[in-house]
């Protein structure tokens, strides 16, 4: 994931292509603030067609992934 001003971009599955990066919008995170959210991190999330162009896709609904390695 890498974020920007009030956005960011979801890598798709490492691809490594920039056009196959997902756009999202600030007001697409849920559960936590934006401002939280650390390139890189992994992040759970849907798409649906961005209204500005149908033959792509926007994320909706981010949320970061809780880290399964817990050390007790």
């Amino acid at each position: 994931m890498r974020l920007d001003k009030g956005f960011g971009f979801i890598a798709d599955g490492g691809s490594g292509s920039k056009n196959s990066d997902i756009f999202f919008h600030r007001s697409a995170v849920v559960g936590v603030d934006f401002d939280s959210l650390r390139e890189g991190q992994e992040v759970s999330f849907r798409t649906e067609p961005d209204p500005r162009d149908s033959s792509r896709f926007r994320a909706v609904n981010v949320q970061p992934i809780e880290s399964s390695d817990q050390s007790e």
